[in-house]
């Protein structure tokens, strides 16, 4: 574990600092993008996401129980546990569907509403599983463990590290690069975007969907990455 906070009390101060916690210790990466003078930045993971984290917990929170709000940093995952439970006949996959807003904490989800804190009821972990997909990250888990709801947010894996000791060319992890921004790929954009043949761009796509990197998408032939 890099770091671990725990939430205590003046819940509107305490969501600005575990912010603050959260992202003194992720990464944030930074380069300079053809064609724009200002540089591009990225965090680990999609900001608002780990924001409606935090907030949720809070609103969500069994105060009954003494056990306080943890924040536990990872290498590989940020994890959230929340002492409390779900509504009654609520399951994790509850949370990923489309669902009615129950807060365990009414007057709190009210007072977050007025300052902004929630925008929308009932819309909390869907918007945690869509900015994370809009990442290029795997969805955030939902786990029940020892009278706490956890949520689990874990890095992509495929860092500079990862595709290295998969063995592949530069070329190849430049692809992967780019379909983490631009979401999807065809080998006419390839074959364009680097001035190589027809047979070169599909050597590239079939090497990364053999290594179960990237999927093929549609009749017309795109790729995107494949959820990890």
């Amino acid at each position: 574990m890099l770091d671990f906070k725990e939430i205590g009390s003046d819940l509107l101060t305490e969501v600005e600092e575990v912010e603050k916690f959260i992202f003194n210790n992720i990464s944030l990466r930074a380069w300079i993008e053809e064609g724009k003078i200002e540089r591009q930045e990225r965090w680990e993971y999609p900001p608002k996401a780990l924001r409606e984290a935090i907030v949720n917990a809070i609103v969500h929170r069994d105060y009954r129980i003494p056990s306080k709000i943890q924040i536990r940093i990872f290498d590989d995952r940020i994890e959230f546990w929340n002492p409390g439970r779900l509504p009654e006949g609520w399951t994790v996959e509850t949370l990923k569907e489309e669902h009615t807003s129950e807060p365990f904490n009414p007057l709190i989800a009210r007072v977050f509403f007025w300052v902004g804190y929630v925008e929308e009821v009932g819309t909390g972990t869907n918007k945690m599983i869509r900015w994370c997909k809009e990442w290029s990250l795997p969805e955030p888990e939902f786990k029940i463990k020892s009278n706490n709801i956890v949520v689990i947010f874990r890095k992509s894996k495929l860092t500079e590290e990862y595709l290295n000791n998969l063995g592949l060319a530069e070329r190849e992890k430049e692809i992967i690069q780019f379909l983490k921004k631009e979401k999807r790929i065809t080998s006419a954009d390839m074959q364009k975007r680097y001035e190589v043949s027809r047979d070169t761009a599909n050597r590239w796509l079939n090497k990364l969907l053999g290594l179960n990197l990237i999927e093929r998408k549609g009749k017309a032939a795109y790729y995107i990455l494949k959820e990890r």
